[in-house]
């Protein structure tokens, strides 16, 4: 269960002396925004709770071009960023997602130039290199800090260092927002116009320890499509949704319930998972399968993640800018936070959690009824695990066979 407030440690002198600051501070007038990979438009849906203006979106998926244009009634969306031509006028902040499957860990990894898709990240630069957008906010995966010591973080500083910007990157979990998600995302700031640390520094909170041998305390969830390897796993949490297995069908989470039954959340209950209204994406049936929208609830991003930041780009604060750092040291990987405003790279150790927003236990937090996981799931899951050098929690493994022999009986019970 998540820690309650008072038992998360103070906040460092440093962030609460911004806190008292905020009530007094001026707030900046709110942004025109280009959403470039906007998927369902998570990231200008936490933009637009903070007060900023969609003025164009871009995605090639027909799916979750059909939930923009319902979301988002009156603004334009482009098809194909490679024949996106320029941004419109006076956007003040470009906004892109850029495909992961060749960053992530559980992807190819081909790189970020290397890979079909990641690659086109080039195209941000295009349009960034012609339009001169004032402000530029991209997410990805954190396995690119890693990934070829760090190719994909080099290829991106490296970009917007010669097109003139300040950046700035952080590692943020979702975990932080009040979602049953655990979600790291790197999100990186490029700007002319100001200093990126205000925005992306300026808030910090401790990350919660999690829990000792959850299993049969609380919920806990974890991916039935794996069991070999990268076991994904969380504690009164879901690990991060995805699009999809490696052979390419839906792919939600499984969760292991207190009772012992392990369950596959509602669609609602993921779309819900990401900070959007439960339905968000059911326009995609119009034109896709509806099991096509799990891909694109797991492409999405968490939507109060943005309006954190939507909320600091109206609300900048330089207490962001005195987080002390040491030069990052080029083919090493990157730190989980850095910054170059013209005077050098520099990283540093810097909390995933901007801020702490105390939830319900994940099971009670779940609003609609989940589905029990079949045995032919179960046992598949249980034959890799069992083959696998994979270190589980105690009493995980015992709980499903116990799952797997009472599903069987559920199903042979329901044979003509």
């Amino acid at each position: 269960m998540p820690p309650t407030p008072e038992s998360t440690p103070m906040l460092p002198f440093r962030r609460a002396q911004s806190a008292n600051r905020r009530a007094s501070a001026k707030q900046l007038p709110p942004l025109r925004v280009a959403g470039l990979f906007a998927g369902v438009g998570g990231v200008e849906l936490g933009l637009r709770r903070a007060g900023h203006d969609a003025a164009m979106l871009c995605e090639i998926d027909a799916g979750a071009r059909a939930v923009l244009a319902k979301r988002f009634p009156g603004v334009a969306v482009h098809d194909d960023v490679t024949t996106l031509r320029k941004m419109p006028t006076k956007v003040d902040l470009l906004t892109g997602g850029f495909p992961c499957q060749d960053l992530s860990q559980a992807g190819r990894t081909a790189g970020i130039l290397d890979g079909s898709r990641s690659g086109l990240v080039t195209e941000v630069f295009r349009l960034v290199r012609i339009s001169r957008v004032p402000q530029v906010l991209l997410e990805n995966v954190p396995f690119m800090l890693k990934l070829d010591q760090g190719r994909a973080m080099e290829v991106l500083a490296a970009a917007f260092e010669t097109l003139g910007y300040k950046w700035g990157y952080r590692v943020v979990n979702s975990l932080a927002f009040g979602v049953p998600q655990r979600r790291e995302r790197v999100l990186f700031f490029a700007s002319l116009v100001g200093d990126p640390r205000d925005v992306l520094f300026a808030d910090e909170v401790p990350e919660p320890l999690s829990t000792p041998d959850p299993v049969g305390r609380v919920a806990c969830g974890f991916y039935w499509t794996e069991g070999l390897r990268g076991l994904g796993w969380a504690t009164d949490a879901v690990p991060t949704l995805k699009g999809g297995s490696t052979i390419g069908i839906p792919s939600p989470p499984a969760i292991m319930l207190t009772d012992g039954r392990v369950v596959t959340p509602d669609i609602r209950d993921a779309e819900r998972m990401q900070g959007l209204q439960a339905g968000w994406t059911s326009p995609a049936n119009k034109v896709v399968r509806d099991s096509c929208r799990w891909k694109m609830i797991g492409n999405a991003v968490t939507v109060d993640v943005f309006e954190w930041v939507g909320k600091r780009l109206r609300m900048p604060d330089k207490i962001g800018r005195t987080v002390p750092g040491s030069p990052i040291q080029s083919g090493k990987g990157w730190p989980v936070a850095g910054w170059n405003v013209g005077d050098g790279r520099f990283g540093c150790a810097m909390s995933s959690f901007p801020r702490f927003k105390e939830r319900p236990p994940l099971e009670e937090w779940l609003r609609y009824p989940p589905k029990l996981l079949s045995a032919r799931a179960t046992a598949g899951f249980l034959s890799r695990a069992e083959k696998s050098d994979l270190r589980f929690p105690p009493r995980f493994l015992n709980g499903i066979r116990k799952h797997l022999c009472v599903m069987r009986a559920i199903e042979k019970r329901k044979e003509p």
